[in-house]
Protein backbone atom coordinates (compact mmCIF):
# COMPACT_ATOMS: atom_id res chain seq x y z
CA UNK A 1 0.00 0.00 0.00
CA UNK A 2 1.11 3.47 -1.00
CA UNK A 3 1.75 5.83 2.03
CA UNK A 4 -0.54 8.61 1.30
CA UNK A 5 0.44 12.10 0.15
CA UNK A 6 -0.99 15.83 1.32
CA UNK A 7 -0.41 18.47 -1.20
CA UNK A 8 -0.73 21.82 -0.16
CA UNK A 9 0.84 24.74 -1.73
CA UNK A 10 3.77 24.92 0.32
CA UNK A 11 5.49 21.84 -1.44
CA UNK A 12 3.49 22.53 -5.14
CA UNK A 13 7.34 23.05 -6.35
CA UNK A 14 8.21 19.55 -5.09
CA UNK A 15 4.86 17.58 -6.84
CA UNK A 16 5.62 18.73 -9.74
CA UNK A 17 8.95 17.67 -10.27
CA UNK A 18 8.98 14.50 -8.22
CA UNK A 19 6.89 10.94 -7.17
CA UNK A 20 3.77 13.35 -8.85
CA UNK A 21 1.10 11.02 -9.76
CA UNK A 22 0.50 10.41 -13.55
CA UNK A 23 -3.03 9.55 -13.89
CA UNK A 24 -5.76 9.43 -11.26
CA UNK A 25 -5.85 5.68 -10.34
CA UNK A 26 -2.01 6.95 -8.94
CA UNK A 27 -3.13 9.24 -6.31
CA UNK A 28 -2.31 7.07 -3.04
CA UNK A 29 -5.03 6.17 -0.65
CA UNK A 30 -4.67 6.09 3.01
CA UNK A 31 -3.49 3.12 4.65
CA UNK A 32 -6.10 -0.02 4.73
CA UNK A 33 -8.05 0.84 1.76
CA UNK A 34 -8.12 -0.29 -2.07
CA UNK A 35 -9.71 0.96 -4.72
CA UNK A 36 -13.00 -0.82 -5.89
CA UNK A 37 -13.26 -2.84 -8.95
CA UNK A 38 -14.89 -0.92 -12.13
CA UNK A 39 -15.40 -2.88 -15.53
CA UNK A 40 -12.42 -1.62 -17.90
CA UNK A 41 -15.05 -0.16 -20.39
CA UNK A 42 -16.93 1.80 -17.74
CA UNK A 43 -17.42 5.68 -17.11
CA UNK A 44 -15.80 4.88 -14.00
CA UNK A 45 -12.87 3.39 -15.90
CA UNK A 46 -12.10 5.94 -18.16
CA UNK A 47 -11.90 8.44 -15.25
CA UNK A 48 -9.89 6.67 -12.95
CA UNK A 49 -7.69 6.89 -15.96
CA UNK A 50 -7.48 10.44 -16.59
CA UNK A 51 -4.37 11.68 -17.05
CA UNK A 52 -3.19 14.76 -14.16
CA UNK A 53 -0.50 17.70 -15.16
CA UNK A 54 3.05 17.80 -13.46
CA UNK A 55 2.08 20.73 -12.00
CA UNK A 56 -1.01 21.52 -9.70
CA UNK A 57 -1.46 25.14 -10.62
CA UNK A 58 -5.15 26.11 -12.05
CA UNK A 59 -5.34 28.29 -14.93
CA UNK A 60 -8.57 29.94 -16.35
CA UNK A 61 -9.28 29.90 -20.00
CA UNK A 62 -7.68 33.04 -20.95
CA UNK A 63 -4.24 31.31 -19.62
CA UNK A 64 -4.19 33.39 -16.88
CA UNK A 65 -4.00 31.76 -13.10
CA UNK A 66 -6.90 31.15 -11.16
CA UNK A 67 -6.87 33.58 -8.20
CA UNK A 68 -7.46 30.82 -5.59
CA UNK A 69 -5.06 27.79 -5.37
CA UNK A 70 -5.71 26.39 -2.60
CA UNK A 71 -8.77 24.23 -3.51
CA UNK A 72 -7.03 22.01 -5.79
CA UNK A 73 -4.40 18.64 -5.40
CA UNK A 74 -3.85 17.97 -9.06
CA UNK A 75 -5.18 18.93 -12.31
CA UNK A 76 -6.91 17.15 -14.62
CA UNK A 77 -4.41 17.08 -18.30
CA UNK A 78 -8.03 18.09 -20.27
CA UNK A 79 -8.01 21.00 -21.98
CA UNK A 80 -10.30 23.96 -20.66
CA UNK A 81 -10.69 25.33 -24.58
CA UNK A 82 -10.10 29.20 -25.85
CA UNK A 83 -13.84 30.66 -24.34
CA UNK A 84 -15.29 31.13 -21.45
CA UNK A 85 -17.75 28.14 -21.16
CA UNK A 86 -16.52 25.04 -19.73
CA UNK A 87 -17.55 25.79 -16.27
CA UNK A 88 -18.79 23.60 -13.69
CA UNK A 89 -21.09 21.21 -14.95
CA UNK A 90 -20.23 21.42 -18.90
CA UNK A 91 -17.30 19.95 -16.57
CA UNK A 92 -19.16 16.79 -16.04
CA UNK A 93 -20.53 17.08 -19.87
CA UNK A 94 -17.26 17.15 -21.25
CA UNK A 95 -16.01 14.19 -18.99
CA UNK A 96 -19.03 12.16 -19.71
CA UNK A 97 -19.41 13.17 -23.33
CA UNK A 98 -15.52 12.53 -24.00
CA UNK A 99 -16.09 8.95 -22.71
CA UNK A 100 -18.88 7.97 -25.16
CA UNK A 101 -17.51 9.54 -28.23
CA UNK A 102 -14.07 7.63 -27.78
CA UNK A 103 -16.57 4.03 -27.36
CA UNK A 104 -18.58 5.53 -30.22
CA UNK A 105 -21.53 5.33 -28.22
CA UNK A 106 -22.65 8.55 -30.17
CA UNK A 107 -26.43 8.02 -29.41
CA UNK A 108 -26.25 8.30 -26.02
CA UNK A 109 -24.23 11.58 -26.34
CA UNK A 110 -27.52 13.96 -25.81
CA UNK A 111 -27.90 16.87 -23.24
CA UNK A 112 -30.80 19.07 -22.30
CA UNK A 113 -30.45 23.01 -22.70
CA UNK A 114 -31.93 24.86 -19.90
CA UNK A 115 -35.38 25.36 -21.95
CA UNK A 116 -35.88 21.62 -21.87
CA UNK A 117 -34.79 21.33 -25.98
CA UNK A 118 -32.51 18.19 -26.48
CA UNK A 119 -29.06 18.30 -28.00
CA UNK A 120 -28.56 15.40 -29.68
CA UNK A 121 -25.10 14.41 -30.70
CA UNK A 122 -26.30 12.01 -33.72
CA UNK A 123 -28.23 14.68 -35.02
CA UNK A 124 -25.56 16.55 -35.02
CA UNK A 125 -23.30 14.12 -36.89
CA UNK A 126 -26.08 14.18 -39.40
CA UNK A 127 -25.79 18.08 -39.99
CA UNK A 128 -28.12 19.71 -37.71
CA UNK A 129 -28.05 22.67 -35.68
CA UNK A 130 -29.36 24.86 -33.31
CA UNK A 131 -31.06 27.92 -34.43
CA UNK A 132 -32.05 30.08 -31.07
CA UNK A 133 -34.51 33.01 -30.89
CA UNK A 134 -35.17 34.00 -26.93
CA UNK A 135 -36.52 31.41 -25.51
CA UNK A 136 -36.57 28.86 -28.30
CA UNK A 137 -34.37 26.50 -29.75
CA UNK A 138 -34.96 25.46 -34.00
CA UNK A 139 -33.11 22.42 -35.18
CA UNK A 140 -32.19 23.30 -39.07
CA UNK A 141 -29.91 21.01 -41.46
CA UNK A 142 -27.15 22.97 -42.92
CA UNK A 143 -23.92 21.30 -42.83
CA UNK A 144 -23.52 17.44 -44.34
CA UNK A 145 -22.95 14.44 -42.21
CA UNK A 146 -19.47 15.10 -39.87
CA UNK A 147 -18.10 12.15 -36.74
CA UNK A 148 -15.06 13.90 -36.92
CA UNK A 149 -13.21 15.12 -33.34
CA UNK A 150 -13.66 18.73 -34.44
CA UNK A 151 -17.03 18.90 -35.18
CA UNK A 152 -17.52 16.63 -31.33
CA UNK A 153 -15.82 19.78 -29.75
CA UNK A 154 -18.33 22.02 -31.66
CA UNK A 155 -20.83 20.06 -30.58
CA UNK A 156 -19.91 20.27 -26.64
CA UNK A 157 -19.06 24.16 -27.44
CA UNK A 158 -23.26 24.63 -27.96
CA UNK A 159 -24.21 22.95 -24.89
CA UNK A 160 -21.56 24.74 -22.58
CA UNK A 161 -23.83 27.64 -24.04
CA UNK A 162 -27.03 26.57 -23.28
CA UNK A 163 -26.85 24.06 -20.80
CA UNK A 164 -25.96 24.32 -16.95
CA UNK A 165 -26.48 22.67 -13.57
CA UNK A 166 -30.06 23.25 -14.42
CA UNK A 167 -30.48 21.37 -16.98
CA UNK A 168 -28.51 18.71 -16.07
CA UNK A 169 -29.69 18.13 -12.61
CA UNK A 170 -33.14 17.59 -14.33
CA UNK A 171 -31.65 14.60 -16.62
CA UNK A 172 -29.94 12.61 -14.12
CA UNK A 173 -31.09 9.86 -11.35
CA UNK A 174 -31.34 10.46 -7.87
CA UNK A 175 -29.13 7.89 -6.34
CA UNK A 176 -30.83 7.28 -2.80
CA UNK A 177 -28.34 6.11 -0.49
CA UNK A 178 -24.68 8.32 -0.47
CA UNK A 179 -23.31 4.37 0.75
CA UNK A 180 -24.26 3.27 -3.26
CA UNK A 181 -21.93 5.47 -4.26
CA UNK A 182 -19.93 5.18 -7.83
CA UNK A 183 -17.51 6.40 -9.84
CA UNK A 184 -19.21 8.72 -11.98
CA UNK A 185 -21.65 10.12 -10.18
CA UNK A 186 -22.55 13.44 -9.45
CA UNK A 187 -23.00 16.07 -6.67
CA UNK A 188 -24.88 18.56 -8.16
CA UNK A 189 -27.09 21.54 -7.25
CA UNK A 190 -29.00 22.96 -10.15
CA UNK A 191 -29.85 26.59 -9.94
CA UNK A 192 -28.25 29.79 -11.03
CA UNK A 193 -25.92 29.82 -10.26
CA UNK A 194 -25.73 26.07 -9.33
CA UNK A 195 -22.61 23.56 -9.06
CA UNK A 196 -21.67 20.22 -10.13
CA UNK A 197 -19.20 18.21 -9.00
CA UNK A 198 -17.76 14.73 -10.23
CA UNK A 199 -16.91 11.44 -8.51
CA UNK A 200 -13.51 10.19 -9.93
CA UNK A 201 -12.55 7.53 -8.05
CA UNK A 202 -13.70 5.34 -4.66
CA UNK A 203 -11.83 2.83 -2.90
CA UNK A 204 -12.59 1.05 0.59
CA UNK A 205 -11.60 -0.28 3.48
CA UNK A 206 -10.40 -3.55 3.51
CA UNK A 207 -11.77 -4.57 6.74
CA UNK A 208 -14.27 -2.22 7.70
CA UNK A 209 -16.26 -1.22 4.21
CA UNK A 210 -15.97 2.29 5.10
CA UNK A 211 -16.06 4.09 1.52
CA UNK A 212 -14.05 7.06 0.43
CA UNK A 213 -14.07 9.15 -2.58
CA UNK A 214 -12.55 11.39 -4.64
CA UNK A 215 -13.78 14.42 -6.57
CA UNK A 216 -13.39 16.72 -9.39
CA UNK A 217 -14.44 20.11 -10.82
CA UNK A 218 -14.29 23.07 -12.91
CA UNK A 219 -15.66 26.45 -11.79
CA UNK A 220 -16.35 29.84 -12.92
CA UNK A 221 -14.76 31.56 -14.77
CA UNK A 222 -13.79 27.96 -17.06
CA UNK A 223 -10.70 26.69 -15.92
CA UNK A 224 -8.94 23.53 -15.72
CA UNK A 225 -10.79 20.01 -14.09
CA UNK A 226 -9.28 19.65 -11.03
CA UNK A 227 -9.28 17.34 -7.94
CA UNK A 228 -10.68 18.79 -5.14
CA UNK A 229 -8.77 18.87 -1.64
CA UNK A 230 -10.52 17.71 1.65
CA UNK A 231 -9.47 21.05 3.47
CA UNK A 232 -11.89 19.42 6.73
CA UNK A 233 -9.71 16.12 6.72
CA UNK A 234 -5.56 16.13 5.84
CA UNK A 235 -4.97 12.96 6.86
CA UNK A 236 -7.48 11.69 3.78
CA UNK A 237 -6.83 14.39 1.70
CA UNK A 238 -8.02 14.45 -0.93
CA UNK A 239 -10.20 11.57 -0.37
CA UNK A 240 -13.44 12.16 1.58
CA UNK A 241 -15.35 9.65 3.59
CA UNK A 242 -18.41 8.43 3.79
CA UNK A 243 -18.57 7.66 6.98
CA UNK A 244 -17.71 11.60 8.13
CA UNK A 245 -20.59 13.18 6.32
CA UNK A 246 -23.60 14.53 8.12
CA UNK A 247 -26.16 16.50 6.48
CA UNK A 248 -23.78 18.46 3.98
CA UNK A 249 -20.79 18.06 2.02
CA UNK A 250 -18.09 20.91 2.12
CA UNK A 251 -15.87 20.79 -0.68
CA UNK A 252 -13.26 23.89 -0.84
CA UNK A 253 -15.65 26.22 -3.41
CA UNK A 254 -19.20 24.63 -2.62
CA UNK A 255 -21.08 22.77 0.32
CA UNK A 256 -23.61 20.52 -0.99
CA UNK A 257 -26.45 18.09 0.63
CA UNK A 258 -25.63 14.43 0.98
CA UNK A 259 -28.56 13.62 -0.84
CA UNK A 260 -27.71 15.67 -4.21
CA UNK A 261 -26.18 12.68 -5.00
CA UNK A 262 -27.09 11.63 -8.72
CA UNK A 263 -26.48 9.45 -11.34
CA UNK A 264 -25.65 9.36 -14.96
Amino acid sequence: MQNHQNISNNDAAGFALSNAPKKIKEIALPAGYQRVTLVPSSFGSYLRNLPLKSSPTVYLYNGHRKRNQQAQYAVLDVDVGKKNLQQCADAVIRLRAEYLYKNKLYSRIQFHFTNGSLASYAQWCKGFRAKVRGNKVRWVKTHGFDESYATFRQYLETVFMYAGSYSLNKELQKVPCIRDIQVGDVFIQGGFPGHAVLVVDVARHSRTGVLLFMLAQSYMPAQDIHILKNLNNKQLNPWYSVAQLRAELETPEWTFKKNNLKRF
